[in-house]
């Protein structure tokens, strides 16, 4: 008897983590349902910083332009000690190399990137279901039931909980959330306009325990009030105003949103029970300090999207194991890392002001986990599990590696004539995520199906090539494996773990030798739809 699933995977939570999961689940051609218990998307401004690996991330999916368009950078602060207003430099500003195209945090309020993502889901054909709450669930070995809050019941292979740090879905599986709520610590947060502020500042009243921080593409600012332990906030927007109007003696209008913010500092025991998985602030949640909570659920969903279409195509379940493996220790360094810039703001350190490259998540490395063995090959500058960096290059219209990157496919670089001789008579299976394969040549333009010119050198130098090299990528830009000698048992070993093994579906390497014929697969296309 075969099972029947309405859906292959129900997402609870249309936030930027469950909407980032849900358009990747679309673009692989994935049935989906996104739902989410508000009556409406978020309207405020709450975490407004897209870190340089997150913007990665969006060019893949293809909405960077939409962010870079509605975003802007980070100004600096200006600290107002009584009349003085001291100009402090936040973070290092940095200009773009061939490796890291974005190197700068972008400033771009939540709504805004909710927004985006929400057009992408919308171009890609998928409602967001808003007043569904996800009532309960049962799970089986085939596949879990969910009851939502009308009653409706939706049978899906899996399920994922991107429902925020409040998850009923991590509720009901009974996950311990460990960690701590400061309930005397709160801070009030208001998007409003404030008369007579310069906008080309992020203003700091530390003796008031205040900040304003001015939104691009707009006459808003995102007021931050810490209150103190015996205050009882007042939102009314006549009180909010007064308040600030006392601390700072600006006047503070038109008030849009408020939320008064308690700094949770929690991860989940497990980001899997059975079919069911949580990320986002289901699985963690940080103090706002370097902008980090946002941009790790981005970056789970990122994670976890492939991970669950190459499972659905054939691959071994333990492929959704290594999803904990490797997101659960980046979440627990970014925990430490945003309470201790959060402590020292606590305490007036400007070392609290500070942001440098841990900040920016380009580091963040998969080395040792269950994926990227720590003995495997590496090159001089890259190991397995590593980011796979950007690198000018040349092939029809590509001009840089992530115009090849970008799409729900896997990547094969060859580098040197005998790698490049293996390329077309690897195997890889006809089910799950395509293999795009590619010669890395050194010298001028050629005009070859399946070649990569390096026509600067740099390709080789970022990638760190000392010797004949074949290096796969996977779908979500880490380095998958670093093969340099014997190639065909090494690579069917390494692709073992991430793709289906029926042999039957495994069809000769002459008809998948395309070698990255066709363009790369774009939200929206029909390709990306599975149509």
């Amino acid at each position: 008897m075969t099972e029947h699933h309405d859906i292959d995977v129900l997402v609870a939570g249309a936030g930027p983590t469950g909407s980032t999961l849900a358009a990747d689940l679309l673009r692989r051609g994935l049935s989906v349902r996104l739902i989410d218990k508000a009556p409406h998307a978020f309207k405020g401004s709450r975490a407004k910083g897209v870190q340089p690996r997150t913007q990665e991330v969006f060019e893949d999916l293809g909405v960077l332009r939409e962010a870079h368009a509605e975003g802007g950078p980070y100004p600096l602060a200006g600290i107002h000690l009584g009349p003085v207003t001291a100009p402090w430099k936040m973070q290092q500003r940095n200009r773009p190399t061939p490796d890291v195209p974005y190197p700068n945090i972008l400033l771009l309020p939540q709504h805004r990137t909710d927004a985006i993502l929400h057009r992408l889901l919308d171009r890609l054909g998928l409602p967001i279901e808003y007043d569904t709450a996800l009532e309960d669930f049962e799970q089986d070995a085939a596949g879990v039931t969910a009851t939502l809050a009308s009653g409706e019941k939706v049978r899906s292979k899996y399920l994922v909980g991107a429902d925020g740090g409040a998850s009923a879905v991590r509720k009901a599986t009974g996950l311990g959330f460990a960690g701590e709520t400061d309930a005397s610590d709160r801070t009030l947060i208001i998007d409003g306009t404030i008369d007579g502020l310069s906008r080309d500042r992020w203003h700091i009243w530390p003796r008031a325990s205040a900040g304003a921080c001015p939104l691009p593409h707009s006459d808003q600012f995102q007021v931050m009030i810490r209150l103190k332990p015996d205050d009882a906030p007042d939102l009314d927007e006549a009180a909010l105003a007064a308040r600030f109007h006392k601390l700072t003696g600006l006047r503070l209008r038109d008030i849009t949103w408020t939320s008064v913010f308690r700094p949770n500092v929690r991860l989940v025991e497990h980001y899997r029970a059975g079919r069911v998985f949580l990320a986002g602030d289901a699985a963690h949640v940080h103090t706002p300090a370097g902008a980090q909570g946002l941009n790790t659920g981005v970056q789970d969903a990122y994670n976890l999207g492939w991970k669950l279409a190459q499972v659905i195509a054939g691959a071994p379940d333990s492929l959704l194991d290594s999803y904990e493996a490797e997101r659960q220790p980046i979440a627990a360094r970014v925990l430490g890392k945003s309470s201790d810039l959060y402590a020292d703001l606590s305490n007036h350190r400007v070392s609290g002001l500070k942001r440098g490259d841990e900040e920016r998540q380009l580091d963040l490395s998969y080395h040792a986990g269950p994926l990227a063995p720590v003995h495997s090959p590496a090159t001089k500058t890259l190991h397995a599990g590593d980011r796979a960096p950007d690198a000018p290059c040349s092939a029809h219209d590509v001009r840089r590696l992530f115009d090849v990157y970008q799409g729900p496919h896997f990547t094969l670089l060859a580098f040197g004539a005998d790698a490049a001789e293996a390329l077309p008579k690897l195997i890889w299976p006809a089910d799950g995520a395509e293999l795009r394969r590619y010669a890395v040549r050194t010298g001028g333009h050629i005009d070859d199906d399946g070649v990569l010119a390096d026509t600067t050198g740099r390709l080789n130098s970022v990638y760190g090539i000392t010797g004949d090299t074949l290096i796969l990528v996977r779908p979500d830009g880490y380095i998958a494996s670093i093969i340099t000698s014997d190639w065909t048992t090494a690579f069917t070993a390494a692709a073992k773990a991430f793709t289906p093994s029926d042999p039957g579906q495994y069809p000769r390497a002459a008809e998948r030798s395309r070698v990255g014929r066709d363009a790369p697969c774009r939200p929206g296309s029909r390709r990306a739809r599975g149509e």
